[in-house]
């Protein structure tokens, strides 16, 4: 083997936008399809619409406008504009913007100068339009270059900035925007930015309440006494509880939610054990105190330290305005005032504290369970060959984390094709026996006395916490007929049971795996739907060979590493505004005559599906 030449000519220096290009997760975290909330283009999108929060912050302009059309993104704000002879600076130059000056931001999100530089070197096109003071400047990018520096002009138009962007495909693949993704976005900056009105498609959304508005928008079960709000300089809380497992967050430093929590989710998940224990006078267990409990917190500091340049984590070096260290401050804040609350409000003191007992009476009737599952769990692990394991993890510091993904997957032939596929960095596969226990209406004991169910919670590591998941993306691999529907069914009610913040968080996904493969000697088509079949069969002509793939186990391993590899299809579980024990309740629980009718007014039998088919390859 030749030995590799280091000398000065391997030495290398690349400009900004070469950089940004060449290391785009450096800047906006993985890059995917836009099938997950965190993917890149939405980190484009959020970047570009802090600046536009920043102006309202700072007291400029009442509205946002922001259109995607045709994976054109528009982000319009009515602020002050950027100053006409710095447009081209603040769009395409490292460490250039406003916000190194605290006096023209406070307590602003963006303090690295780097969110529209990232935008404009990842954009196949990008334009800014500054309007100010009756003037106006426009630039055109092509990935970060300048295609044309328009002159200064005289404009009519208000004061702002109008930034135009296309994600450029050699990045991110064939990428789509969900507007189920956008719509969470900017109600998460209406509910922050009270009297802040944002446009978004033609679709207003504003808030008037602040964080109260946002629990009550997002609780999917009923809560057990009405929402606790409080109110501080700089921090804003609300809480409540209701009867679903689990703990659910939703932080945010500085307008910026703040997904992975951090030291301020920390200090208030503290601050609300402190309250109840000091409130009544009992050294409860701090799980008890915060199981079921759906809260929200939101506060402003200047130069929040994040882990990461997506700011979806705040860093434990954090100094809140008044001296105090930042976890002081909210632990102090959140126990305080709580504890005010409940001397006032004694009905909604007494409802927590039986919530409270019951989360005792529940811990400890299942801790005897616990321990033997485990036992039982470390020794079938020594032999198992459920899980499959990959090398990388989500809380693990390799760079890939955030791509980590956990198959979940039934039967022999079909777990092997998946594992023989996989890359083994990324990718672990876990092989369910048989269909799993439809567990609506069960209590969580219930996973520990399920061998499938208690080592498919190990495997994940979330018997604790979910901050401890080891994998960003768990797919549910099944087939694609009523056998895997049902198990897909049993699993997602698993999950919304007993961990419903897993879902909503955006770990929870459905491989799509292709319904057939169109071949001639020449080419191999794999099509997801009759839509692509026919597509395939024009293309191709001259009567191609039509294979109808059943089940995942027909497919070859060779074949498999083209649908989990970089063209991965794969279709979120996202929750709309329902409450999940209702919908359980519905579909999952005891037969009703209102089931028994949705049923049959929406069934399709499979004569009709065989003879559409038929009818759509003719």
């Amino acid at each position: 083997m030749a030995e590799a030449i280091y000398n000065d000519d391997s030495i290398k220096s690349l400009d900004w936008k070469q950089h940004i290009r060449l290391r785009p997760g450096m800047y906006i975290g993985k890059l995917g399809d836009g099938s997950a909330q965190d993917d890149g283009i939405y980190v484009l999108l959020k970047e570009i619409v802090d600046n536009c929060i920043d102006e309202y912050v700072m007291g400029y302009g009442k509205s946002i406008e922001i259109s995607v059309k045709d994976k054109m993104v528009e982000v319009r704000d009515f602020g002050r504009g950027i100053p006409l002879g710095k447009v081209v600076d603040c769009v395409s130059k490292i460490n250039t913007g406003g916000k190194y000056d605290s006096q023209a931001f406070q307590k602003s999100v963006g303090l690295n100068g780097v969110g529209s530089k990232a935008v404009n070197a990842l954009s196949s096109y990008f334009k800014v339009q500054s309007n100010r003071d009756g003037r106006t400047k426009l630039v055109e990018f092509q990935k970060g270059v300048i295609l044309k520096d328009h002159r200064e002009a005289a404009s009519k138009e208000r004061n702002g900035t109008d930034i135009t962007f296309l994600p450029d495909e050699e990045i991110f693949g064939g990428y789509d925007f969900k507007n189920e993704y956008i719509e969470e976005m900017i109600w998460n900056y209406a509910y922050l930015n009270i009297g802040l009105n944002i446009h978004f498609n033609g679709t207003k959304y504003f808030s008037q309440n602040g964080l109260l508005d946002l629990l009550n928008k997002n609780l999917n079960d009923e809560a057990l006494y009405p929402i606790i709000h409080l109110k501080g300089n700089d921090i804003e809380v609300a809480i409540t509880y209701t009867n679903q497992y689990g703990e659910e967050y939703f932080s945010f430093v500085n307008g910026q939610h703040t997904t992975q929590g951090g030291t301020h989710q920390a200090a208030f998940r503290e601050g609300i054990v402190k309250a109840a224990r000091e409130f009544y006078k009992k050294d409860f267990d701090a799980s008890d105190i915060r199981t079921s409990v759906v809260a929200a917190i939101s506060v402003r500091v200047q130069e929040p330290v994040f882990e990461s340049q997506t700011k979806t984590k705040l860093g434990s070096s954090m100094v809140s305005p008044e001296g105090p260290v930042l976890r002081t401050w909210i632990v102090d804040f959140v126990k305080n005032e709580l504890d005010k609350y409940l001397h006032k409000n004694p009905e909604t003191a007494d409802r927590w504290l039986k919530k409270i007992l019951q989360s005792e009476r529940e811990r400890k009737e299942i801790a005897g369970i616990k321990k033997l599952a485990n036992e039982r769990a470390k020794k079938a692990n020594l032999h198992n060959k459920k899980l499959r394991d990959c090398r990388v993890h989500l809380n693990s510091k390799h760079e890939f984390r955030l791509e980590s993904t956990l198959f979940i997957t039934e039967g022999d032939s079909a777990s092997g094709s998946i594992t023989k596929a996989r890359d083994v960095n990324t990718q672990a596969v876990f092989s369910l026996k048989g269909k799993p226990l439809n567990c609506y209406g069960m209590t969580k004991k219930v996973v520990y006395e399920n061998e499938e169910f208690n080592l498919l919670q190990s495997a994940l590591d979330i018997e604790d916490d979910l901050e401890n998941l080891r994998y960003s993306r768990i797919v549910l691999a099944t087939d694609a007929d009523v056998d895997g529907m049902h198990i897909r069914l049993l699993l997602i009610t698993f999950f919304l049971h007993f961990f419903p913040d897993l879902v909503k968080n955006g770990h929870l996904y459905i491989l799509q795996t292709p319904l057939f493969r169109v071949r001639n000697k020449k080419e191999t088509i794999y099509c997801y739907s009759e839509t692509e079949k026919q597509i395939a069969v024009n293309k191709l002509g001259s009567k191609p060979e039509i294979t109808r793939f059943k089940g995942l186990g027909e497919i070859s391993p060779d074949e498999f590493g083209a649908f989990i590899g970089k063209h991965i299809r794969l279709e979120p579980v996202l929750l709309k505004e329902v409450a999940i024990q209702q919908l359980l309740s519905y579909y999952m629980g005891k037969n009703t005559p209102e089931r028994a009718e949705f049923i049959i007014s929406n069934l399709r039998i499979e004569k009709d599906i065989v003879e559409e088919e038929a009818g759509n390859t003719l």
